[in-house]
C-alpha cells in the first residue's frame, strides 16, 4: 500500500496524516494516566478500599501498552520517512554531479574561444580606409604597384603600404605641432613672468606719482576707494554724503569727508538686500504693561525703574544697532583754505537700521551735557525721536537715550531726505489762539524758511563754524 502510494505521489500526506493520529493517541493515553494517578492518591488519601486501587492500575497498565504500540508504529513511520530521504537525497546528488560536468564543459568551451579569438594572424587587425578613399587617396605609386600575384592579396598589401604612408605623415605633423606646442609654452611662460611682476611695477609707478598727485592736488586712488565705499552705504547716508562732497567740490567749502567703518560686515549687508528686496520692519511693542500703584510716588518711582529697564532691554535687542559705515564730516576753518588749515570739529553720520533715523554726534565726544549740537536749530536737542514708528517701537521711553552723545536730531533727517509729518500740525496752535489769516501765512512762512534752512548743508557748516568759533572766543 505505501509503495502503490509512493508511485501517486500520496505518500507524503498519508505519513503526516497517521503521525498525527498517532500523536493524539499519545497524549490520550498521557492523559488517562495522569487521571488515573490522580486518582489513587486521592484513594489514598481518603483510605477507600484497595479494589479500586486494582483497577485503576490495570487501567494504567492498558495506557502504557497503547503508548508502546504508539510509540513503535511512530519509529516505523520515521524509518520509512528516512528511507525515502535517501532515495531522493541520491537522485539530488546526480542532478549535482550532471550540473558541475555542464559547468566544466561551459568552461572549457569559453576558454578555447578565447584562444581562437587570441590568436595571431598574418595580418592584425588593422582598421584600413575603405577601398573607395584608397582609390581616390593614395599615391600613383602606391596604386600602381605589383606585390603578389593573387589580385586580393595585392589589394590588401597595397592598402597596407597606404595605411603605413599615412601614419609617417602623421607622425611628422604631429613633431610640428609639438614644436609650435613648445614655442607657444615659453611665449606664455614669458608673458606669465610679465604680468607677476607687473604689480610691482604698477605699485612703484603709483609711489611714483603721488608727488604729483599732491602737487596737482589731485587724490585719485583715494578718491576711487572713497566712492566704491560709498555705494555700501544706506541710502540715508548716501544722500547725506552726496549733498557734503557737493558742497566740497562744486563751492569749495574747507570740509572733508571720511567713511569709517567695517567694510566686510557692510557687504555681507548689502548682500542680504540684493538678494530678498524686503524693507525694514519695523515692531510696535505694548507700551501699558504692569500693574498699578496706589500712592503717587510709588508710581513715578516704578514707572522711572520700567523705564531704566526698558532701555537696557532695549540696548539689549538690538534696537539702537547701527549700520557699519559711517560718515565723518571733518569742518576745517574758513579763513586759510590751504592743506595746513585748523580742523575745528569732526562729526560723525549713522543710521539707526531698526529706528530707520539717522544720528549725528562729535567724534570722540563722551560728554553728552556739553553737546555742541544741541538746539543747533530751536527746539531740536536731539532727545525727541521725529518718526512716529520709531517710538513706537521704543514705547514707554519714547525719548531717545539722553547719555548718548549720537543722537536723531531733525535737520540730520532733512539732510538725509528723510521727511516726516508732524505729530502736530503747525497751524493748531495759531487757530486755539487767533483767526487771523496773516497770522496763519506767517506760520507756514515760519515754517518752510526753518525746514529749507535745515535742508541745506552749507547752512548747517556754517551755523557749526560759527557756533564752535563763538565758543572758542569764549
Amino acid at each position: 500500500m505505501e509503495v502503490t502510494m509512493a508511485e501517486h505521489g500520496e505518500t507524503l500526506p498519508e505519513h503526516k496524516l497517521d503521525t498525527a493520529a498517532l500523536y493524539d493517541t499519545l497524549r490520550q493515553s498521557k492523559a488517562s494516566v495522569e487521571e488515573a494517578v490522580a486518582k489513587m492518591l486521592a484513594i489514598k488519601k481518603e483510605a477507600r478500599p484497595k479494589s479500586q486501587l486494582r483497577e485503576l492500575a490495570t487501567q494504567i497498565l492498558l495506557n502504557f501498552v497503547t503508548l508502546r504500540q504508539a510509540n513503535g508504529s511512530i519509529l516505523l513511520e520515521e524509518d520509512s520517512v528516512k528511507a525515502e530521504t535517501e532515495r531522493a537525497k541520491a537522485s539530488v546528488e546526480l542532478a549535482t554531479l550532471q550540473l558541475q560536468s555542464l559547468l566544466y564543459e561551459k568552461n572549457h568551451q569559453i576558454k578555447a574561444i578565447k584562444a581562437c579569438k587570441d590568436l595571431d594572424t598574418k595580418y592584425p587587425d588593422i582598421e584600413l580606409v575603405p577601398q573607395e578613399e584608397f582609390f581616390r587617396d593614395a599615391p600613383a605609386e602606391i596604386k600602381d604597384s605589383l606585390i603578389s600575384k593573387d589580385s586580393e592579396q595585392n589589394l590588401m598589401l597595397k592598402r597596407l603600404n597606404f595605411e603605413m604612408y599615412q601614419r609617417k605623415e602623421l607622425c611628422k605633423h604631429r613633431k610640428k605641432l609639438e614644436q609650435r606646442k613648445k614655442a607657444l609654452q615659453e611665449t606664455v611662460s614669458h608673458r606669465k613672468k610679465f604680468l607677476s611682476s607687473l604689480p610691482s611695477h604698477l605699485k612703484s609707478l603709483k609711489k611714483a606719482s603721488l608727488p604729483v598727485q599732491q602737487q596737482l592736488g589731485v587724490s585719485h586712488m583715494k578718491k576711487l576707494k572713497q566712492q566704491q565705499l560709498a555705494e555700501l552705504l544706506p541710502p540715508p547716508l548716501y544722500v547725506i554724503y552726496s549733498q557734503l562732497l557737493t558742497l566740497k567740490e562744486t563751492f569749495g567749502e574747507n570740509i572733508d569727508l571720511e567713511l569709517i567703518g567695517s567694510v566686510k560686515d557692510a557687504q555681507g549687508i548689502a548682500c542680504q538686500l540684493a538678494n530678498k528686496s524686503t524693507g525694514i520692519s519695523t515692531k510696535s511693542e505694548d507700551s501699558n504693561s504692569g500693574d498699578v500703584p496706589d500712592g503717587e510716588d510709588e508710581g513715578q518711582r516704578s514707572k522711572r525703574l520700567k523705564n531704566s529697564s526698558r532701555r537696557e532691554n532695549l540696548d539689549q535687542s538690538g534696537i539702537y544697532e547701527a549700520h557699519p559705515l559711517k560718515i565723518a564730516l571733518h569742518i576745517n576753518d574758513d579763513v586759510a583754505v590751504d592743506s595746513n588749515s585748523k580742523e575745528l570739529i569732526v562729526l560723525e553720520f549713522e543710521y539707526l537700521k531698526k529706528l530707520n533715523v539717522v544720528c549725528v554726534g562729535v567724534k570722540d565726544s563722551e560728554d553728552p551735557e556739553n553737546n555742541i549740537l544741541c538746539n543747533l536749530f530751536s527746539d531740536d536737542n536731539g532727545l525727541e525721536l521725529p518718526r512716529q514708528s520709531a517710538k513706537l517701537m521704543i514705547g514707554d521711553c519714547n525719548s531717545f537715550q539722553e547719555r548718548r552723545t549720537s543722537r536723531p536730531y531733525k535737520w540730520a533727517q532733512h539732510l538725509a531726505g528723510i521727511d516726516f509729518l508732524p505729530e502736530l500740525a503747525p497751524l493748531f496752535k495759531v487757530s486755539e489762539t487767533s483767526n487771523d489769516e496773516t497770522a496763519r501765512n506767517a506760520a507756514i512762512l515760519s515754517s518752510l524758511s526753518l525746514y529749507h534752512q535745515q535742508n541745506r548743508v552749507q547752512t548747517i557748516v556754517q551755523r557749526m563754524r560759527a557756533r564752535i568759533k563763538a565758543r572758542i572766543k569764549a
